[in-house]
């Protein structure tokens, strides 16, 4: 699809053309180009787009014209758009999407997630909001309690809604769009499309014009991929090795599990290799401020999990480590999307055990490319995972019932009458 479209072609308002202006976007991204115009002409619209190739934009521009266009007060606790993202990250990044790119419009924008008190979102609701950006558990959770309104709703933005089906979002979305008005413009972006997804659209948008942007698997061309094949005890010892080469200026570390990721950013600082990690058993407090900590440089390394870290944006991300290889391919692809932005050049580095073999192949047959060695050698067959052996103090063993040599009916708590009978 061609992006030869500009903006001030599109007529934008001159706040949103400035604004547009000082953040560096020159000309529309191919998924904006295709969205944008269906969205000024108030069309639905079904994106389907990997993270990191502009759909924030493509969703939030046209809401913002149409509000430059035609300001209005809501009315204490109601909202005039709604965005939905999976992830508290995630909608704080949309959320600074909005004000950024609505500089100068006056409008006032609440971000309601979980993790955090929910007192101080009340509060801002009750003045009334032009966008909302929220994650589906707490925007329900404000909805029932009647401190978010969503009767006169103009727009309705479902994003990543094939991450939403991942984390079981699903009722909480049908709650959502069962009190949306009739007489809406909605909008829905996915990175797949799975039957569940394609059913929800379906109820959901009205003769959207639908924008697919090719998956960049096939073509990695910007992104340096190799593998590691080691075991697991050496993973450890190489990361922090090839951590502490200067050329690495900005790193994530992709784990497959929360207590995975805290481990290994506790054996990354015991290395004098500085390092924090995010994922979903913290706090948002802490994981914002994990995400700060990264992007401002105080730490070199982020170890993340896939759901912590999907819809990052970081700027300047030189390399991607895949500590442990993601079961699902497509996880992979999301991971090393991470560098290799705006037209950057990244590098990926996969650790590969014998057990994970089969995760590489899937990998290499989903994106075309057939990893170079950095070292070690290719194993000729998988072998089974071993069976993790949980921690003692985890462990909870049932009672072992005591046994009394001569007594047959201990443990029988049937009356001695019903024993005899």
């Amino acid at each position: 699809m061609s992006t030869q479209i500009t903006f001030e072609a599109l007529g934008f308002a001159p706040p949103i053309l400035q604004a547009l202006k000082n953040s560096g976007f020159n000309n529309p991204t191919p998924i904006q180009a295709g969205a944008l115009p269906a969205g000024l002409a108030g069309t639905d619209v079904l994106g389907i787009a990997q993270t990191g190739t502009g759909k924030t934009a493509a969703f939030a521009l046209p809401i913002l014209q149409a509000m430059a266009i035609a300001p209005l007060r809501s009315r204490r606790y109601a909202t005039r758009a709604l965005i939905l993202s999976p992830t508290r990250e995630l909608a704080v990044q949309i959320e600074q999407e909005f004000k950024k790119f609505g500089t100068g419009l006056g409008l006032n924008t609440v971000l309601v997630v979980g993790g955090v008190g929910r007192t101080g979102q009340v509060n801002r609701m009750s003045r009334g909001a032009d966008i909302v950006v929220g994650t589906p558990g707490r925007i329900c959770d404000l909805m029932s309690t009647r401190h978010l309104l969503i009767d006169q709703c103009q727009f309705f933005v479902l994003d990543e809604a094939d991450r939403m089906l991942d984390l079981g979002f699903m009722p909480d979305i049908r709650k959502v769009v069962a009190a949306l008005p009739a007489r809406r413009q909605s909008a829905l972006f996915s990175a797949t499309m799975p039957k569940e997804i394609a059913h929800l659209a379906e109820g959901l948008l009205r003769e959207p014009v639908r924008v697919r942007i090719e998956s960049a698997v096939a073509t990695p061309a910007l992104v340096e991929q190799s593998v590691h094949f080691v075991d697991s005890n050496g993973k450890r010892h190489l990361l922090a090795q090839l951590l502490r080469d200067p050329a690495i200026t900005s790193a994530i570390v992709f784990t497959r599990t929360k207590r995975g990721a805290d481990r290994v950013a506790l054996q990354l600082n015991a290395e004098k290799i500085s390092a924090t990690a995010m994922h979903g058993n913290l706090g948002q407090n802490a994981r914002q401020r994990a995400l700060e900590d990264f992007k401002g440089g105080r730490v070199r390394v982020l170890v993340a999990t896939d759901l912590a870290a999907r819809g990052i944006d970081v700027v300047g991300i030189s390399h991607v480590f895949n500590y442990e290889l993601p079961n699902e391919p497509e996880s992979y692809v999301h991971r090393i999307g991470r560098t290799a932005r705006n037209g950057a050049k990244g590098i990926a580095v996969a650790f590969c055990d014998s057990t994970e073999l089969g995760y590489l192949n899937s990998i290499e047959k989903l994106t075309n490319v057939k990893m170079d060695v950095a070292s070690g050698t290719r194993p000729a067959h998988a072998t089974s995972a071993k069976k993790p052996q949980a921690h003692p103090d985890m462990i909870i063993r049932k009672p072992k019932r005591p046994q009394y040599a001569g007594n047959k009916n201990f443990g029988d708590k049937r009356r001695p009458a019903q024993r005899a009978a």
